[in-house]
């Protein structure tokens, strides 16, 4: 599933295309999607000026003076500014026409994606209870410390939660857990504060790195520009059950949490 890095990275690549175009249609070949898209998403969009492009957490929102369109990218989904003209292939499910002879085209081949519609001034429900930006500085090493306090379930799926804050995916938390030495399986209250402090920078610094590489290219996720991202060359833990730590060579352990697996070294993890 493409985590913050590849949100972002759609985000900066559809931005300078999209932002004062205006909209002259939109057209869906598929509205079963994760949820069906609705009339009241293409009645907002058609013929409006696109005024914004913007992420919260891994979503997108396409502002317009009525409202925004709230797009999710799912397991498989991805957005590519193309010509008018190029034909459709399989899985194109949404294409938002844009005055300047370009179009934005949405393809997903396992439809967990989705557009939905939010009017302006209000919150769509999906992003009503969401938890800071890790950019923010709001999130530091006090911020998790306060919200653990006697949490008992493990620290990724802690830092996972996006009702603690949003983007820390499956990928970087394992990778941010590492570069802290902090064991995935260890409780979220059993962590110090010098230990949450060093995680919340972690998760920061590895997100900015993952962005700049263009987002990690694990299975579908693509860049606007239909480039893969680089990250994935970069990542010490996750994925590499097995092979050596890159710091002291201990071979990489796999764990079942929840239903996920968690990857970490046992030497450098405590």
């Amino acid at each position: 599933m493409p985590e913050l890095p590849e949100v972002e990275t759609t985000r900066q690549g559809i931005a300078p295309h999209v932002i004062g175009r205006r909209i002259i249609d939109v057209v869906v070949r598929e509205r079963r999607l994760r949820f069906a898209i609705e009339d009241a998403l293409l009645h907002g969009l058609c013929g409006a000026i696109v005024a914004d492009v913007r992420r919260r957490a891994k979503f997108l929102l396409l502002d317009v003076a009525a409202g925004s369109a709230v797009v999710h990218l799912g397991m498989s989904g991805s957005l590519r500014v193309l010509d008018a003209e190029s034909t459709p292939r399989r899985h194109d499910h949404v294409d938002v026409r844009l005055d300047s002879g370009k179009l934005l085209r949405f393809n997903d081949p396992r439809r967990f994606g989705s557009w939905q519609w939010q009017p302006a001034g209000t919150c769509h429900p999906q992003l009503a209870t969401l938890g800071p930006e890790p950019f923010d500085a709001r999130f530091d090493g006090a911020y998790l410390k306060r919200r653990s306090d006697g949490r008992s379930v493990n620290v990724k799926h802690f830092l996972m939660d996006q009702r603690i804050v949003v983007g820390v995916g499956n990928i970087y938390a394992a990778e941010a857990l590492f570069r802290a030495g902090i064991d995935p399986r260890r409780a979220a209250g059993r962590v110090s504060l010098a230990r949450y402090r060093m995680l919340a920078q972690h998760a920061r610094d590895i997100l900015h790195q993952a962005i700049g590489r263009g987002g990690t290219t694990l299975r579908d996720f693509l860049r606007p520009d239909g480039e893969p991202g680089y990250f994935e060359q970069e990542l010490s833990v996750y994925g590499r059950e097995g092979e050596p730590c890159r710091v002291c060579a201990t071979s990489i352990r796999s764990v079942r949490l929840g239903q996920r697996s968690s990857f970490y070294c046992p030497t450098c993890q405590k």
